[in-house]
């Protein structure tokens, strides 16, 4: 039987590789380690790349140990999830992963200016009833501005044909530069054998939708540090599905 809740918030409370900040809506409570990742937890100079949304960690732990002379940090509000990810990052040795528990709405007290250079949406709920809280809007681009290097990279993996056309919509409506974009990746021809390895990457949730038979997009694009973002006045057509064997969201049709 695996571990309760309980116990393994215990465990994360003792990892050296957890921090965990549980203030939402509190304003000016500091975090310490904004501003210091490098010097006071990786201890080199190396790229921190978030995977936002990270759930149980398969891609913050799958590309730290493809890519060790890069940090990464998994971000979730979902402690007894996370705690598969930072178990595994330790029973390995992975220093170059970090696991971050918060809301993710609050991001920015998190980081410095320029201090992060690349940031991972890896199947984020698609949010079809409210914009502000979609991982790739304007709402949360303009707060990944405030920590990102200027042009950093952004990539969305997604099952939601609604998320994908969103966020493509966005970044061609706001002029950003997209690296690739596709919407069924592993048919996808032209990708080169470094990014098409990184992309193999599973998370719990891709697998059950790649069970169901359905395509996987992928979006990768610069956020530039100038220029207003606007939001794509579009209607896009809902998803037919909620999750894992659950019925239809809603009875809209489409949604901006």
């Amino acid at each position: 039987m695996g571990k309760g809740k309980l116990a393994k918030f215990a465990d994360m409370a003792t990892y050296k590789n957890v921090f965990q900040y549980p203030y939402s809506v509190v304003e000016h409570v500091p975090f310490d380690m904004q501003g210091h990742w490098h010097e006071e937890y990786f201890h080199n100079q190396n790229p921190i790349i978030l995977e936002l949304g990270c759930g149980k960690g398969e891609y913050t732990v799958g590309l730290a140990r493809m890519f060790p002379e890069l940090n990464f940090i998994g971000v979730d509000i979902k402690g007894a999830r996370m705690w598969t990810g930072a178990t595994q990052a330790l029973a390995e040795g992975l220093d170059n992963v970090a696991f971050l528990r918060t809301n993710i709405e609050i991001i920015e007290r998190f980081f410095a200016p320029g201090e992060v250079s690349e940031i991972w949406l890896t199947f984020s709920d698609p949010q079809m009833k409210n914009p502000r809280k979609r991982l790739s809007s304007t709402y949360f681009l303009n707060r990944y501005r405030k920590f990102l290097v200027d042009g950093g990279l952004v990539h969305l993996k997604t099952d939601s044909n609604f998320l994908f056309t969103y966020t493509t919509l966005l970044v061609e409506k706001n002029q950003l530069p997209v690296l690739l974009s596709t919407d069924d990746l592993y048919h996808c021809e032209g990708i080169d054998e470094a990014t098409a390895s990184i992309l193999s990457i599973h998370t719990y949730y891709e697998n059950m939708w790649i069970e169901r038979g359905l395509n996987i997009k992928y979006v990768k694009f610069r956020l530039p540090h100038e220029g207003e973002l606007c939001e794509p006045d579009v209607e896009i057509p809902l998803d037919d599905y909620r999750s894992y064997r659950r019925d239809k969201r809603s009875t809209r049709a489409t949604a901006k």
